[in-house]
């Protein structure tokens, strides 16, 4: 077909919907379009059509979503001459604007996802060589143990694969400082890991001054190493064995690649999903965007660096001065900068990390501002509309990628309009009951369908909306902050690993408790009103039915901020690893099924079990190790009475630094079991099922919040975690000190 024929059929489409779209019809007619529209729909959603049925939904749900957003912008704003509703009524509508702009680029970013094909196997004399940086801060010896004895495992040619540990904690301004007590700390750091690399086999490296954060610390070390090709590995992210096998080859066959994209996969339930208890049966947060985004991205060539399990092509950054740091998201911002100069990237949609996400609330929130803020640096600085050398397609996809981070302002909005309206009267959607019916509750079920159907087996029905209101309440600041002063915000290291013992709040629970009092108190006021206004009734069953959606999400938030006891023990993963378990002059064949640096379950036989007592002291070895060790074999201790009639045996390791290689092994050697339980956790749920579920949250959820408010456990929690906080954190104001200033 010929640009002038395509062109053509564009425009003649374009035409045909603006008709479509613009046509006035009454509420009976628009129902029956929409009805029709949403059991279209629901058929080629249960039926599970793909390939030209998945254009064509998403061509019929534009019709209803485009017909909503027409009759929304003609019908339904307050008159300029009433300022009290108009001014609200604006942001309610900009708001929505911003919804459907939104739901707009990302149906073109994910309209059609690549799968691609494995990579080609690198020969051994061809293979380019390969350094490993693997930036540190803060992190404690036990994690980075772990991650580099994992990255010194991954098969390779021997010879062409070198791992540098990067250490932003023991540089020479940390050391010299004249705080007596950072540069103890940062002497003693540098002690322990210099020792730890030496004990692994890898090269500590470190710099005079900590600039640039985390792109600083990088770039010193690209400018003291020479590896044709640079894998990032964040201090808590172990690799796989076949990491550099499954993505090394693509650069041989494109020349002008700077990166391979690998999903980051986490081995601990981030607070929302520990606190709900769902992590063992809901898919992970991030898996909508690693298993659906960044493929939609990886289609129009748009896939970005992520901070860590890549690799990067050292002639590419070495054309842009390295990793980029004017923004604190060095990673996106230099994936900005090499697109726009021709290079080119690939998204490899298969985890090969296990690394660890934050615990606690207070982390978690610290470590998403950064992104927010980063994000907006982009925006703001290099925004990707007028940045020159990206396609078209580029710019609409790093766009959606910045202005997604306008969400806490948009969530803002809907939970307090039905306020406006219930508690204050004010007229900020002019519409009657039948046509909010016809257009816009018609509407929204052609979003939840569209959003099920693109999204649905990686993100269950109201997690986002749980997940974007938890993060908005503290993100405001954020935002606010790199609109007023877009150069002033600073790395800040998220704190990982840990543990909490006993039910807690959050200390940044408290405007958490108030959000859900202001919305159960309009609750309250929007019943009064109904017995005693009956010639609004309708309406106000209408919007107190969003106030009552916004309570329930606001009830499950009060679950999150209530911190359940959790015990991190690093990076933890189930494994079948064979073994053999030596005690007493006994030896007998195991099975690993579950191990972290800390311990193992193990299978044994019955015999063995009938054996064995708690306390028991042995050795593990590995029974095939597919990499050579130094030592093969590590001490364990049996941690609980066995029972005979249990098929399995708790360990307790006892490892020192030489010991991390026979865990790493054990437990990273192949991740296949692992990426299979990701799989089998992505599936649909019904919205029904959903609903009830978010309803009992909102339920429980204050029960048990307020008893521990009335106990007083926010104070014991702030005791608690600033007991746990490094003495120069930079962020105490917003995030209660939950994240260590600057670093890798």
């Amino acid at each position: 077909m010929t640009k002038a024929c395509t062109f053509l059929l564009w425009t003649l489409s374009a035409a045909a919907a603006i008709f479509l779209v613009t046509q006035p019809v009454g509420n009976s007619v628009q129902m029956a379009l929409s009805i029709s529209v949403i059991a279209m729909l629901a058929i080629i959603t249960v039926l599970r059509l793909d390939g030209v049925w998945r254009h064509v939904f998403l061509a019929l749900g534009s019709v209803v979503v485009l017909r909503y957003a027409y009759w929304r912008t003609t019908s339904t704003l307050p008159p300029v001459d009433d300022l009290y509703s108009f001014v609200p009524g604006i942001i309610l509508y900009a708001a929505e604007m911003y919804c459907i702009v939104m739901l707009a680029i990302s149906l073109f970013v994910v309209a059609d996802p690549r799968e691609r094909a494995p990579a080609p196997r690198p020969q051994d004399d061809d293979a380019p060589s390969v350094d490993v940086f693997v930036p540190t801060y803060n992190e404690n010896k036990e994690i980075l143990a772990m991650t580099l004895s994992a990255a010194r495992a991954m098969e390779y040619p021997r010879g062409k694969l070198n791992v540098y540990l990067l250490d932003d904690g023991g540089t020479d301004q940390k050391r010299f400082s004249e705080d007596l007590a950072v540069a103890d700390a940062a002497n003693n750091r540098a002690v322990v890991l210099k020792d730890l690399c030496a004990e692994l086999g890898v090269t500590y490296l470190t710099r005079a001054e900590n600039v640039h954060a985390k792109a600083g610390n990088l770039n010193s070390g690209l400018a003291r190493t020479n590896g044709d090709l640079v894998v990032v590995f964040d201090a808590d992210h172990a690799p796989e064995r076949g990491f550099l096998q499954a993505t090394v080859g693509y650069f041989a066959e494109d020349p002008n690649l700077f990166l391979v994209q690998t999903p980051h996969f986490f081995s601990n339930a981030d607070p929302i999903e520990h606190n709900l208890d769902t992590f063992t049966t809901m898919p992970s947060e991030n898996e909508m965007f690693y298993g659906k985004i960044q493929k939609g991205l990886d289609r129009w060539n748009a896939s970005f660096f992520c901070g860590s399990a890549a690799v990067l092509r050292r002639e590419a950054l070495e054309e842009v001065g390295g990793f980029s740091g004017i923004t604190i998201t060095e990673d996106c911002e230099t994936a900005l900068e090499l697109h726009s100069r021709g290079w080119n990237s690939v998204y490899v949609d298969k985890p090969m990390i296990a690394g660890l996400q934050p615990e606690t609330v207070a982390s978690f929130i610290g470590q998403r501002s950064r992104w927010c803020r980063g994000m907006m640096q982009i925006l703001l600085l290099k925004n990707p509309l007028l940045k020159g050398g990206l396609t078209f397609a580029q710019r609409l996809c790093y766009l959606s990628s910045s202005l997604f981070w306008f969400f806490p302002f948009v969530r803002a909005v809907f939970v307090f309009a039905p306020l406006l309206f219930i508690l204050f009267n004010m007229k900020i959607f002019v519409a009657s009951s039948e046509d909010f019916l016809a257009h816009t509750v018609t509407y929204l079920i052609v979003g939840e369908l569209i959003r099920n159907y693109l999204y649905g087996s990686v993100r269950w029905p109201w997690i986002s909306e749980v997940y974007e209101y938890v993060q908005s309440v503290y993100l405001f600041r954020a935002i606010i902050s790199v609109i007023l002063q877009p150069r002033r915000p600073t790395f800040n290291v998220t704190a990982k690993g840990q543990s909490t013992s006993g039910d807690r709040l959050s200390e940044l629970s408290l405007p958490y408790f108030v959000i859900f009092a202001i919305l159960a108190f309009t609750l309250g006021v929007s019943v009064y009103r109904y017995s005693t206004e009956p010639e609004i009734s309708g309406l106000l069953l209408i919007v107190g039915a969003w106030n009552v959606l916004n309570l329930l999400i606001a009830g499950a938030g009060l679950g999150v901020i209530t911190e359940r006891r959790n015990i991190v023990e690093g990076i933890e993963l189930d494994t079948n690893t064979p073994v053999e378990l030596a005690f007493g002059g006994k030896t007998w064949r195991a099975s690993v099924l579950r191990a972290s640096a800390s311990g193992a379950t193990v299978q044994l036989p019955q015999a063995a079990m009938k054996a064995l007592r708690k306390a028991d002291y042995g050795r593990l070895s590995l029974a095939n190790p597919s990499v050579d060790l130094i030592v093969n074999s590590l001490p364990v201790t049996v941690a609980a009475h066995p029972s005979p009639e249990q098929p399995t045996l708790s360990l307790r390791f006892d490892i020192e630094a030489q010991h991390y290689p026979v865990v790493s092994e054990m437990i990273l050697r192949d991740m296949s079991g692992v990426r299979a339980a990701r799989s089998a956790r992505q599936k649909r749920r019904h919205m029904i099922v959903a609903t009830a579920t978010l309803m009992r949250w909102a339920i429980n959820s204050p029960i048990k919040a307020l008893g521990l408010l009335l106990t007083g456990s926010t104070a014991s929690a702030r005791r608690a975690q600033t007991a746990r906080l490094p003495a120069n954190s930079n962020t105490a104001k917003t995030f209660s000190e939950a994240n260590a200033k600057e670093g890798a």
